[in-house]
């Protein structure tokens, strides 16, 4: 990262998944890197989506520390504990919607609110991890309702905030980001571990593309390979 500051300082949300794990991994060993402080439900403080209290205590308590320079979000769903995604209408139901709207759209919407106020006032980076199923323009396929639909939300989420971020905050920059196919537990069901590649290859695509970004690029949707993505 060499476009951030010297002595930067990182923040990865959803820290205890394949991808989060590898950006802290990588941030850590960076030599420019200062700092870099992983959460996710079960550090101190707790970060979970389910809780919105509970957001907004995680940044009162990272407050009084650095500002930072990068913050990603790795968390999501796409599957869970009883549901798979759906490949019908008809098999369409609250609970599921809501459990993956809460973990991919109305959870990071809480994260830009109460941890955009965190970062630097000269250059910053803030990216929410979407996906490209969630792009409108791409869709041929149909099926994963949920899914889709909860990270198109995302993807309108960041847009706007990115336009409201660039008057507080000119130097930074806010992005949708895809990773692509990564092998992990979230893909595994969908043949990940053979048409996956590892996280860690994953999280040095996507560091490398943030790394490129200037405050023009806010607000966009891009792939880990750095092209633009249909909405």
């Amino acid at each position: 990262m060499n476009s951030l500051p010297e002595g930067f300082h990182a923040l990865v949300t959803g820290a205890s998944g394949a991808l989060g794990a590898a950006f802290v991994e990588l941030l850590r060993n960076a030599p420019r890197c200062a700092s870099v402080r992983g959460l996710h439900r079960h550090s101190t403080p707790a970060l979970d989506f389910g809780d919105e209290a509970g957001i907004a205590e995680a940044a009162r308590m990272l407050a009084d520390g650095p500002r930072y320079h990068l913050i990603i979000n790795a968390a999501g769903v796409l599957h869970g504990p009883g549901f798979m995604p759906e490949k019908r209408l008809a098999d369409l139901n609250y609970p599921q919607l809501q459990a993956t709207f809460q973990a991919n759209a109305f959870g990071p919407a809480l994260l830009m609110r109460h941890f955009a106020p965190l970062l630097a006032r000269e250059r910053a980076i803030m990216a929410m991890l979407s996906a490209k199923v969630g792009s409108i323009g791409d869709n041929r396929l149909g099926g994963w309702y949920s899914y889709r639909a909860s990270k198109a939300a995302l993807n309108m989420l960041v847009r706007t905030a990115a336009i409201e971020l660039a008057r507080s905050h000119a130097d930074a920059v806010l992005v949708a980001l895809h990773p692509g196919t990564v092998t992990s537990s979230l893909s595994r069901p969908f043949r990940g571990d053979s048409i996956g590649r590892p996280a860690h290859s994953a999280a040095v695509d996507m560091l490398r593309v943030l790394d490129a970004l200037t405050p023009a690029d806010s607000g966009a949707f891009r792939a880990y390979d750095g092209s633009a993505l249909p909405w």
